[in-house]
């Protein structure tokens, strides 16, 4: 009943400023359609500019395939030599065509022409995506026009999608982001619950009452976790509902590995409040771990492709362990039969973060 009460109050310190209950339940909401819209690594509309110095038919009917795909927006055509060069420091288009006559031993024109296609490789992802589309286009073309000549190819591969079948990316983005704002709702609301209680000048009427040193512990979680749980239900909704990504798995593992991590962020967080003196340094910790938990996560880039003396950072990291989780109950609705290893090592982070944390919280209460 006593850790009842500190409950009670943690939750009226939050919803007494009204500011921060729109953050807490709208401001969610908002962050992901945007971040489900912006982080995206789908290309659309890549500005393009087309040369063809070719003569044959077969230039023009490909020109034309690139013309009516949402992939690519051509914004400059030309028949004669450009500077191609110049283009694309200009940063007018990302990429360029160029169609010439391909010519036999004998100088005879061939049916379908030469193509050089130059990328501005500045942004490296979108300029082999893109590649990868315009020799997709130029292949697709003339297989279907051998075809029609009755001299396709005597074989032929095609690659079925497993889980995402549309490859879209929100469908492995959003999760990923309903984790990240889970991480960063609870990580700031329990950074600062003690620094708070210093500035007030509150934190002596807390020892000198009966709770003992565990109860003031999980009082300070607590609130933090039921608003996180809360926040990642609305989070749920969103990317569901809005985006259409398919949820194929079991709500009791979500919920579980959803709670063996706020087990160890809301420790990590009880740390932070403790070590800092003002509420200025406790968002400035929590700042600064929240970068190195999403990088290291395996958010954007796979975690294979950190270098191996970085990795023991993403190996200790329990944000890494809750996406692959939560993106494969999402997609591919495993069971814990094939994530137990990841929850072991979430399970096993979030007890050496809840030891260290309460016993820097013991000899900070007996202070």
């Amino acid at each position: 009943m006593k850790l009842f009460y500190l409950v009670k109050k943690e939750f009226i310190e939050i919803t007494r400023q009204k500011e921060l209950l729109f953050l807490m339940f709208v401001g969610p909401v908002i962050q992901i359609i945007i971040l489900g819209y912006v982080i995206s690594t789908d290309i659309r509309h890549v500005p393009v500019g087309i040369v063809n110095m070719a003569q044959g038919q077969a230039a023009g009917q490909m020109i034309q395939r690139i013309r009516q795909t949402p992939l690519f927006n051509v914004r400059y055509e030309s028949e004669q030599s450009v500077d191609n060069l110049d283009l694309l420091k200009k940063g007018e288009v990302k990429a360029m065509l160029i169609f010439r006559d391909a010519l036999d031993q004998k100088r005879h024109i061939l049916k379908y022409p030469e193509v050089q296609i130059l990328m501005d490789g500045m942004d490296s992802n979108t300029s082999m995506i893109a590649a990868g589309y315009f020799n997709g286009v130029i292949k697709n073309y003339i297989l279907h026009d051998m075809e029609k000549l009755g001299q396709g190819l005597p074989f032929s591969s095609r690659a079925v999608f497993r889980f995402n079948p549309q490859l879209r990316s929100i469908n492995y983005m959003g999760p990923g982001i309903v984790g990240f704002l889970l991480t960063i709702i609870t990580m700031f609301l329990t950074s600062a619950s003690l620094v708070r209680e210093k500035e007030q000048q509150t934190l002596d009427t807390l020892l000198i009452s009966p709770l003992n040193t565990l109860e003031i512990y999980i009082g300070k979680a607590l609130p933090a976790a039921l608003i996180g749980l809360l926040d990642m239900v609305i989070g749920l909704l969103v990317v569901v509902l809005w985006f259409g990504i398919p949820f194929r798995g079991s709500m009791f593992y979500l919920f579980l590995a959803s709670l063996v991590y706020l087990a160890a962020i809301l420790s990590y967080a009880l740390l932070i409040s403790v070590l800092s003196a003002t509420t200025q340094q406790a968002m400035f910790f929590s700042w600064f771990s929240l970068m190195i938990f999403l990088l290291m996560s395996g958010f954007f880039t796979p975690v294979d492709n950190i270098p191996p003396l970085l990795r023991i950072l993403a190996d200790i990291n329990p944000l890494r362990y809750l996406l692959k989780i939560i993106r494969e109950i999402f997609l591919k609705g495993n069971g814990i039969a094939y994530f137990w290893k990841d929850l072991l090592a979430l399970g096993g982070i979030a007890l050496t973060l809840m030891a260290v944390s309460l016993l820097n919280f013991k000899r900070f209460l007996s202070k």
